[in-house]
């Protein structure tokens, strides 16, 4: 069986799952060169969790050195190696090697420290750096004389590291092992017996070296002693061992040791020069350097008290003599800490963002402080810069929580670039100074804001079902779904209608649309309030209201239509006219009304076409229809006129009538005949027209006598009334009694008065006085009647209303 395996075996029973802690730290024991997937220890179950909790709680491990030799089976909760390891490539010549583990577990947040300490193996046999050495003795030389051998190099540690030195026997030599105040040991060759170069020029001698280990190592060397001849005075150094102790930050060229030396040879065999032993590192010889005619021990390189804190190395002073003769001093130098190295801020755990309505002491992130001087140069002090609402929480020695100090805005500040100062004890003090940046979450605490309080929309009459009438827009100082906004109608009812059905919102981007086309001439004056909210989608969902006020316009929508005389599928009754007519002869009268209101009902006549365009014109307020010139023989017997009928409204509507004349001849008693109906049917019209304009005139005259009556009831009473009513008594005939409604309305800046006909028809007549704005009292105009019928029903209505009975006024409130 291989012994080294049956010792790993037996470091293995003993300290392959002890552990202890220490100031509440779980320290394991663990040899090294143990295989990948060697168990340490349950880390779970030395920290108290489960096996489900170290997944649930994301149980990691994170190494200071910055190399992972370990990692944790989260099945079974046992810290295994995941790299085999070498204690002396980590800790050197150290006799302890602990290799600190920080493992880090969430929800909620803690560190816990695990130290792991290496044990040493004897897996390195000592080792000389020259297999073979030659060392020169002058025959002179007394009995008793020393002479310094290579030291073996053995990276264990404890009792494996080397521990005795041998030689073969012989005659003329023995081997003395000294100790050193660094605790190594070194060989050294003393004569035993005065030595004749005659006899034996030259003896060969075997170096072992041996460690502590079972079993135990070995390593050789061959030393070659030459004797010589003639020079028997060696250099003799006044002190075997110099010691200096010196600042990191010494200068190069700092003079720290001076070498004393003394030979009784005279001439070149006591001229001494001085030079670093054999064996010297050159780490050392790139640090210090001897001027060898004065024994000078100087820095030449820059010093690391954090790489290095002593150095240790041999000194030969050598004669010129024939054969040479030198002696031999230890140096050692002391390198002594300053504070040469800034504090580091080392963020154990990546902050988390942070609700703005976090309560105060929150922890979002674990901070570590190191500083790799020694002494009060290595004390740290951290603290977080003035004016953040942050402070730092000490856990245990330079381990630290990042907690909120104060109650956090997003709105007021969405994010922190913390500063935390690190600064050490030393002198001078040194800081260092980190940014943690930390991202504030948003909840819902702010509602939906419009931009106005209110909108006026006006929206034209006739406009299609589904335009877009306006925009509204709120806005949310919150971030993401917080300050996503969903935009709705708050239900009300108009006209016994609710408002919904009216109108849509788009809940997205609050454009309002319309869900109907809307007849100015049936709602007259139409003004519609609408609730509208703004709601974010926020937990839970915040809202804010706005008020939009929708005006609806006339719009010219439509045309003329032909009331007398009636119309067949827009051709007139076939109209005769004698050929005997003369320039100027009414043919006959084309009347149209629009039920449009204002501008958007003032109609013009106009001949578009005609058989002849020089025997007709049309007038173009009245629509009457004469000759321009008498009818002659070669005129056609039958004339096509198409009379073309348009509003003033924008766009201009129109619309065309045909009408077909006869060009009739007759005998004189006819022609007379006929033109004595003409004059009959002219007579009959004339009394039209008369008593038409005298209706028209009475009903103005009515209308003037009522706002006076009116207006002197208002100067005595000292109030206004909104609503009057006039109604005819009989006086003695069985005329019909009628009622005349006048009734104040505002549309905007406009005030108007209705005049409402009773029970003369089946349909009321209105007629609207229009009043300035800068006047209460006069100039006002009839506009139109508000509805259009048959136009022999306004004849017999105007005719009927003519002021034949004697009126009363009732006024209402």
């Amino acid at each position: 069986r291989n012994p080294i395996s049956e010792w790993q075996a037996l470091w293995l029973l003993c300290f392959f799952v002890s552990w202890s802690t220490i100031d509440g730290q779980i320290r394991y024991t663990i040899p090294e060169e143990l295989k990948e997937g060697s168990v340490v220890g349950n880390i779970a179950k030395d920290l108290g969790l489960s096996v489900a909790e170290i997944s649930d709680r994301k149980l990691r491990i994170a190494s200071e050195t910055g190399k992972q030799y370990f990692s944790v089976d989260l099945g079974k909760g046992e810290l295994v190696v995941s790299e085999i390891i070498d204690r002396e490539n980590i800790c050197g010549q150290n006799t302890i090697c602990l290799l600190p583990l920080q493992v880090i577990t969430e929800s909620p947040l803690q560190l816990h420290r695990v130290e792991i300490e290496i044990q040493d193996v004897n897996d390195n046999a000592p080792n000389f750096l020259t297999k073979e050495h030659i060392l020169k003795i002058a025959e002179s030389m007394t009995p008793g004389a020393r002479f310094p051998l290579e030291s073996a190099q053995d990276p264990d540690v404890g009792t494996n590291s080397l521990r005795s030195y041998s030689i073969n026997a012989n005659e003329y030599f023995r081997l003395n092992v000294k100790s050193l105040e660094d605790g190594r040991i070194s060989p050294e060759l003393i004569l035993e017996k005065s030595l004749d170069r005659e006899k034996q020029a030259s003896h060969h001698l075997v170096l072992t070296a041996l460690d502590g280990g079972n079993p135990v190592k070995s390593g050789t060397t061959l030393i070659q002693v030459v004797v010589q001849d003639s020079n028997d005075n060696a250099p003799q150094f006044d002190q075997t061992v110099y010691k200096a102790s010196i600042s990191e930050n010494t200068a190069p060229g700092t003079v720290i040791v001076t070498l004393k030396t003394t030979d009784l040879d005279e001439g070149p065999n006591g001229q001494i020069q001085y030079s670093f032993g054999t064996h010297t590192s050159d780490v050392v010889q790139k640090l210090f350097a001897i001027n060898p005619d004065t024994g000078e021990i100087s820095v030449i390189g820059d010093l690391d008290y954090e790489e290095s804190k002593f150095y240790t190395f041999d000194v030969r002073g050598k004669d010129r003599g024939i054969p040479e003769l030198e002696g031999h001093c230890t140096v050692q130098v002391n390198v002594l800490d300053v504070n040469d190295n800034p504090p580091e801020v080392i963020l154990t755990s990546l902050p988390n963002p942070v609700l703005e309505n976090a309560p105060v002491g929150t922890v979002l992130a674990l901070i570590n402080a190191r500083d790799l001087d020694s002494g009060e140069n290595g004390k740290v002090d951290l603290q977080v810069s003035p004016g953040y609402p942050f402070k730092l929480k000490p856990s245990f020695e330079n381990h630290y929580s990042l907690v909120t100090d104060s109650q956090l805005d997003r709105e007021t500040t969405s994010d922190y670039d913390i500063e935390i100062v690190a600064t050490d004890s030393g002198t001078p003090r040194l800081q260092t100074k980190k940014l943690i940046h930390v991202e504030v979450l948003d909840v819902n605490d702010n509602s939906p804001l419009f931009s106005r309080p209110s909108y006026d929309v006006y929206m034209k009459e006739n406009s299609p079902a589904g335009e877009s009438l306006c925009c509204v827009s709120a806005s949310d100082k919150d971030s993401g779904k917080n300050s996503l906004i969903s935009y709705s109608i708050v239900d009300s009812v108009v006209n016994g209608i609710h408002v919904s059905s009216y109108f849509y919102i788009n809940s997205e981007n609050g454009t309002i649309y319309s869900l109907n086309s809307f007849d100015y001439e049936k709602l007259k004056v139409f003004q519609i309030t609408i609730q509208v909210q703004a709601k974010d989608q926020g937990s839970p969902p915040l809202s804010g209201n706005a008020t939009v006020h929708v005006f609806i316009l006339d719009q010219n929508d439509n045309v003329p239509a032909v009331i007398y005389p009636s119309a067949d599928m827009g051709s007139l009754p076939h109209q005769k006219m004698p050929r005997s007519a003369k320039a100027g002869h009414l043919v006959t009268k084309v009347t149209a009304v629009d039920a449009d209101s204002g501008h958007n009902a003032w109609i013009s006549y106009k001949l578009v076409e005609a058989t002849d365009n020089t025997l007709f014109s049309v007038n173009l307020h009245t629509g009457e229809v004469r000759t321009k010139r008498g009818v002659s023989e070669q005129d056609d017997s039958i004339q096509r006129l198409v009379i073309e009928m348009k509003d003033n409204g924008e766009p201009v509507q129109s619309s065309t009538v045909t009408a077909d004349i006869s060009l009739e001849d007759g005998v004189h008693e006819a022609i007379l005949d006929f033109r004595q109906k003409s004059k009959e049917s002219n007579t009959k019209s004339s009394k039209l027209t008369f008593y038409l304009t005298i209706s028209l005139a009475s009903v103005s005259v009515v209308s003037f006598l009522t706002f006076v009556i009116l207006g002197v009831k208002c100067i005595r009473n000292w109030k206004c009334s909104s609503f009057f009513c006039v109604r005819g008594h009989d006086s003695g005939n069985k005329n019909q009694s009628r009622n005349l409604q006048l009734q104040l309305n505002t549309d905007g800046p406009i005030k108007y008065i209705e005049v409402l006909g009773g029970d003369m028809l089946s349909q009321s007549q209105s007629f609207r006085s229009c009043f300035s704005p800068v006047s209460e009292i006069s100039d006002f105009t009839f506009v139109k009647p508000s509805s259009t019928t048959d136009f022999k029903e306004i004849i017999n209505v105007l005719d009927a209303s003519l002021p034949d009975n004697s009126w009363s006024f009732e006024s209402q409130q």
